[in-house]
Parts: C-alpha cells; sequence; structure tokens
C-alpha cells in the first residue's frame, strides 16, 4: 500500500506561524507534525510514500529528502495551483503502478498516532473508506452520515449538528479513484474537493464504508491549538531520554527529554513531560514546568519560568523572564523580565471572526527583536520580524516588521 501525504496548503488561519513554514512544519513535541504522520505511517509498515508540497515546498523537501532517515522512501509531486483535495490527489496518478491496488490518503497537518493508522487499515474494504471519529464541536469539520459501516452522506461544514462523526481526511481507496476524480465537479469555491468524488461514488452505489477511531487525531486550526497538541503527545510519547549534562543540584521530575550537548544548570528545577533539543543551555534557577517543549539551540536566562509552552529553534531568552501558555517562533531575542501574560476564554479575531482560546498567553512569530521589561498582554500575536524596544506593553496584534518605540 503506498500513502499519499498531502502537504501542499499555507494554513492560513495559523499565522504569523505560517508565515515562513506550512502548516505541516509546525512542531509537536519538537517535530514537525509531518514527521508524526510518516512515522505513524512506517510503524504500520507504509514505506512508499508520495508527499504533495506547495506552499513552501523548499523547507519540506529540505527537512525530510528522500526519506532514507526516517525508514521510509519518499517521493513528490508539487501542486502548483491550490486547486482542492481531488486536484492533489490525482498529480499523483503517474506514480502509482499497477500492484500499488491500496492508497491511503492523509493529510499533513493532523497529529497521529501508529494506532489511528492501525484502526483504519484493520477495518478497510470496497471502494473506499473514511477514517472517522466522534467530536462533540462539530464547527468547521465536515461530518458522515451512515448506516453502521455504510457510508450514505457527507456533508462540508454543516450549519446543525446533524452528526457528531467527522471526516478526519484519512482515506484508503482502490485505484479507481483516479478515473473517479475525471468526474468531480467544481466546487462553489473553485476546487475540486474529494468529499465531493466520495458522494458521487455513494449516488452511483458504490461501496463506501466508515471506520471509527478512538485513537489520536488533532487538527490545529488556530496556533494556539499547538498548545493542546503538544500537551497530549508529551502525555502519550514514550520518547524521553537525557542525553545532555544535568549539574548536581537541578531538580528533575517526570518524563524529561534533555537533547545532546544540552546543559541544565544548577539550581534548575523542570517537572515533566518536558523535551528539550539539542544544543541548549538553560541557565541556574530557571523553572520548566509541564507541557512544554524547548527546540534546538535554545538559551534561557536564570530566574525564568516557563509553562506549558512551545519555544522553537534558535530562540535566546535572557533572564527572569515569565512565558506560560504561549507559542514563541524561531530565531527570537526576548530580553530579560519578559512576561507574557495569559488567562482564560480569550478572545481573538481573526478573518473578521471572533474566536476564543481556553487559555492563552502569546503568539509570536520569527525574527523577532524584544528589549527589557516587555509586558505582552494575553492573546496577543506578534508577527515575524518585528522589533519592540524596552518597556513596552504589547496588548494587541501586530503585524509584520513592525517597529514598536
Amino acid at each position: 500500500m503506498k500513502a499519499v501525504i498531502l502537504a501542499a496548503g499555507e494554513g492560513i488561519r495559523c499565522r504569523p506561524l505560517t508565515a515562513t513554514r506550512s502548516k505541516v512544519m509546525l512542531p509537536v513535541a519538537n517535530k514537525p507534525i509531518l514527521e508524526h504522520v510518516i512515522d505513524s505511517l512506517s510503524k504500520n509498515d507504509i514505506k512508499d510514500i508520495i508527499l504533495v508540497v506547495g506552499y513552501e515546498r523548499e523547507r519540506i523537501m529540505n527537512y525530510f529528502g528522500d526519506g532514507i532517515d526516517f525508514g521510509v522512501n519518499i517521493k513528490y509531486v508539487h501542486q502548483k495551483a491550490q486547486l482542492g483535495t481531488a486536484h492533489a490527489i490525482k498529480q499523483t496518478a503517474d506514480l502509482m503502478e499497477k500492484e500499488d491496488h491500496d492508497i491511503m490518503v492523509l493529510n499533513g497537518d493532523n497529529v497521529i498516532e501508529p494506532q489511528t493508522i492501525r484502526n483504519l487499515i484493520d477495518k478497510h474494504g470496497g471502494n473506499a473508506t473514511i477514517l472517522t471519529t466522534k467530536k462533540e464541536h462539530i464547527c468547521g469539520y465536515g461530518v458522515v452520515i451512515a448506516s453502521g459501516k455504510k457510508v450514505t452522506k457527507i456533508i462540508e461544514k454543516p450549519t446543525s449538528e446533524l452528526s457528531h462523526i467527522i471526516n478526519t481526511g484519512i482515506y484508503i481507496f482502490d485505484q479507481g479513484i483516479f478515473e473517479r476524480i475525471e468526474h468531480t465537479p467544481i466546487s462553489p469555491l473553485g476546487e475540486y474537493a474529494i468529499t465531493d468524488t466520495i458522494q458521487q461514488m455513494i449516488d452511483d452505489g458504490m461501496e463506501v464504508d466508515q471506520v471509527v477511531t478512538r485513537s489520536l487525531w488533532r487538527d490545529a486550526v488556530f496556533a494556539w491549538d499547538l498548545l493542546k497538541d503538544n500537551s497530549m503527545f508529551l502525555s502519550r510519547s514514550e520518547d524521553y531520554n537525557i542525553e545532555g549534562t544535568v549539574e548536581e543540584g537541578a531538580v528533575i521530575h517526570g518524563n524529561v527529554s534533555i537533547g545532546n550537548n544540552t546543559v541544565i544548570r544548577s539550581g534548575c528545577y523542570i517537572a515533566g513531560p518536558v523535551m528539550i533539543g539539542d544544543n541548549c543551555e538553560i541557565a541556574p534557577n530557571v523553572v520548566i514546568l509541564p507541557s512544554t517543549t524547548i527546540g534546538d539551540n535554545v538559551s534561557i536566562g536564570s530566574f525564568t519560568q516557563i509553562q506549558n509552552s512551545i519555544i522553537m529553534d534558535d530562540t535566546r531568552i535572557h533572564s527572569h523572564g515569565s512565558i506560560a501558555n504561549s507559542v514563541i517562533g524561531m530565531n527570537n531575542s526576548i530580553g530579560p523580565y519578559f512576561v507574557a501574560e495569559d488567562r482564560e476564554n480569550v478572545k481573538i479575531e481573526m478573518e473578521q471572526q471572533l474566536h476564543i482560546a481556553e487559555k492563552l498567553g502569546a503568539i509570536t512569530g520569527d525574527d523577532i527583536t524584544i528589549g527589557h521589561r516587555v509586558l505582552v498582554k494575553a492573546g496577543s500575536i506578534i508577527s515575524h520580524n518585528c522589533k519592540i524596544e524596552s518597556g513596552k506593553t504589547i496588548s494587541r496584534m501586530l503585524p509584520e516588521n513592525s517597529i514598536v518605540v
């Protein structure tokens, strides 16, 4: 069985994090979301993978290469125009072989685990099988109407709660799917959607089944959703190793992973689950609390406290900082006495719609310079390549290249 991973989209709603990378490359537990997908396939002995790439494709291709370092064989297809999921799948037809009777299709921006894939493999059948899951709040998702395992209708983003069984976007098709895609009508949004293809198959009397999974499946719709995904994955992970140096006088509790050439200085307190990458310098008397990941080449100054946050690669945080429930991008320089205020039920306006984050501090993009004694109010979003001078308070969204003086 070959796998086709759809990884061409940008993920606009995850801005500013996706201003410089595609959504599939956002980190969860110190690995891109796409790496978790590939790892789940590999552990189910699906080694031949086609990645459909588009936005910021070079970053994906440079990271994964031919897949040999990840135990798989990867080929790439460039979807030049974002014309929908059916169009993306069609681009892979020339890379299929006659012996590839079944094709698995997945989204590269959903956090999954190996058992999620196994559930579908064990019970698939017919011309198409959809992996579904139960979800209390279905807003923004496609739902599936079924009689037992037989799917009778797929409805994209219904306005009323017709079903709590949602489509995960993970499928197994037979090779007839490419011919069916040829007859897929264009949607009102100007796209060719694979759900429209499947609905046509149902209408024509073809066998379309569902498999309901209770295993991990998470979709990071907005940047702050990464925090819950990260926390959930850390709580399930078994990949905890201490390879760096922990000085005498540092205290470590619970599941903590420390990468190569990373030094944890005396007086630090770390309570897992926590993952810290390679080549990091954690200064004396730093406190790192649960559900935190820290990327590679990060330095954290003395008397700083970090909790339930994601700190990406190549970032420098000076002393006496306080960061909670925040996502900090790459290559940032944050001055001393920085505070990312956090609170519950934070209202955030995006795309002229109001959204609520259950608990949130700050979201920052990449390449940001922040002076000393800067306060960032809960829910503030700082886009990439901004500069904030000392003593300022940020209480709103800053567009890219902003300078706050």
